[in-house]
């Protein structure tokens, strides 16, 4: 593992858009893993200015996104295909029919966990996975839970996380109970793990994930048997 640590989200954002931009680079049609929330959003932004000038190239690049909430289309601004539309992929050359989130609209849902599953098997696998974590130790929205979920799933997200995520909404109400999410599975078998934390707040919990024992109840804690990991984190 390794573990970087910078002063500002800033430099956060700017490494990590380094390393994606070298994958890019060195192997043009890349399986890139992607993250919603607040955390990636710089790093967006720096793939797009260095986009912009030239530097790098998405229309090879293949995305598959962790997660999406359950009962909200990609038409719905709240929903993580909306997101990714409008922070990452219409400011770039992806071909949008390369990019794919879990349909958390599906009717059968389970059955849509294992069609994801199997799409990212056909893909080859995911060449980078991009990753956040959450207070509690989650990663995509895999909870903290007695055990590790292997595949691609439904999840009853914890009041935890519904409250983390109530700033991107009107009034917590709003907040969706369920979510689809890739599992443990797709994610480990990355070639290469990237995971990024900005706050003071996130310190404790990247102690307990990559310094502490490997358990279900603080998911992240997994990446710790990955080959090729590295985690970015900034106290700004």
């Amino acid at each position: 593992m390794k573990f970087i640590t910078v002063d500002t989200y800033q430099k956060l954002s700017r490494q990590a858009a380094n390393i994606i931009s070298a994958q890019v680079i060195l192997k043009p049609d890349s399986v890139l893993g992607l993250a919603t929330g607040s955390s990636p959003l710089g790093t967006y932004k720096q793939l797009i200015e260095w986009y912009e000038k030239g530097d790098i190239d998405f229309s090879k690049v293949t995305s598959v996104n962790l997660d999406e909430y359950v009962g909200l289309d990609g038409t719905n601004d709240q929903s993580y295909r909306y997101f990714m539309n409008k922070n990452f992929f219409e400011h770039i050359n992806i071909d949008i029919n390369n990019t794919f989130v879990p349909n958390g609209c599906a009717v059968d849902l389970a059955g849509e966990g294992k069609r994801y599953d199997e799409h990212i098997a056909e893909l080859g696998g995911i060449d980078l996975q991009l990753l956040g974590i959450g207070l509690d130790g989650h990663i995509g929205f895999n909870e903290p839970d007695k055990y590790f979920v292997k595949s691609t799933h439904v999840v009853d997200l914890h009041e935890s996380t519904i409250k983390a995520n109530f700033r991107f909404f009107a009034n917590i109400d709003e907040v969706p109970k369920r979510a689809i999410t890739m599992g443990m599975v797709s994610i480990m078998q990355a070639k290469k793990i990237l995971l990024i934390a900005s706050g003071k707040k996130k310190r404790d919990i990247l102690e307990k994930a990559f310094y502490g024992p490997i358990t279900p109840e603080i998911p992240a804690s997994i990446l710790q048997l990955h080959p090729d990991i590295t985690v970015i984190y900034s106290e700004k």
